[in-house]
């Protein structure tokens, strides 16, 4: 990671049944790509699939959803308004770890 770039937040949690859930935030050089500065992803997914079972990012500058194998693109409304809709779809035990 370079001198400019600073981790915000980086936790993540196994679970017994084989789910993980991650939140990692980075603080990022304003750019093109990072306007907010922000890179980010909330996932929650069975540990080593390929595909989440929900996350939201922006690693790629492009705010996405994912939806198991599906990807959608959205909107930006907030860091704290896509975590807050990240914890509410995952399962109810694990949300209190959040």
């Amino acid at each position: 990671m370079s001198d400019d770039v600073s981790v915000v937040r980086d936790e993540i949690e196994a679970y017994a049944d084989g789910t993980v859930a991650r939140v990692r935030v980075l603080a990022v050089p304003e750019s093109e790509t990072f306007p907010n500065g922000i890179k980010y992803a909330f996932h929650y997914g069975e540990a080593g699939a390929e595909d989440p079972i929900i996350r939201f990012d922006n690693h790629h500058g492009i705010h996405e959803f994912h939806l198991g194998s599906k990807t959608l693109e959205t909107d930006y409304p907030g860091l704290q308004v896509l975590y807050r809709t990240w914890r509410a779809a995952l399962p109810f035990d694990k949300r209190a770890d959040w």
